[in-house]
């Protein structure tokens, strides 16, 4: 998210991160993706080594090579398969603020810059989560802004 929080502008990422797309594939692959409808649709496809899911109030939707769910919990039920260590949720902000109060750890990209977005992630309070990582990211001729990596784990 950048300074506001916002994550995202007219159904894409307001920005280009080549370390934190590299960073997301390392994270995510090998696990269950969950993610809504038109996050799904702007990627236009399942990513590869990743079993996504699309959440949808749509019972006729089908998108190939994915599992569809119609609610965060289906979703989360369908990625507790043996084997399975940790699902991650995609976006957007909707399924963010569905997921938040859910969640097990965050790894969260603060976007050092104020961009113009249309979609801003759910407001948290850092005082129920200890960070345990932070590794900073220079901006680069692959990487539009500075970047901070931060997880954070729940502390309940």
């Amino acid at each position: 998210m950048d300074e506001l929080g916002g994550i995202g502008k007219d159904n894409r990422l307001p920005w280009h991160l080549s370390s934190d797309l590299k960073r997301f594939k390392q994270l995510t692959l090998g696990h269950h993706l969950i993610m809504g409808r038109k996050t799904f649709e702007t990627i236009g496809r399942p990513l590869p080594g990743r079993i996504s899911i699309v959440i949808t109030r749509d019972p006729q939707y089908q998108a190939e090579g994915c599992l569809v769910a119609p609610s965060l919990k289906e979703a989360l039920d369908l990625a507790r398969k043996p084997g399975e260590t940790e699902a991650f949720i995609a976006g957007g902000g909707e399924i963010f603020t569905l997921a938040l109060p859910l969640a097990d750890r965050i790894y969260l990209t603060r976007v050092h810059a104020q961009v113009d977005a249309d979609v801003i992630f759910p407001p948290f309070s850092i005082q129920g989560w200890r960070q345990i990582e932070s590794i900073e990211h220079a901006a680069d001729e692959k990487n539009d802004y500075s970047s901070t990596f931060n997880l954070f784990v729940n502390k309940g």
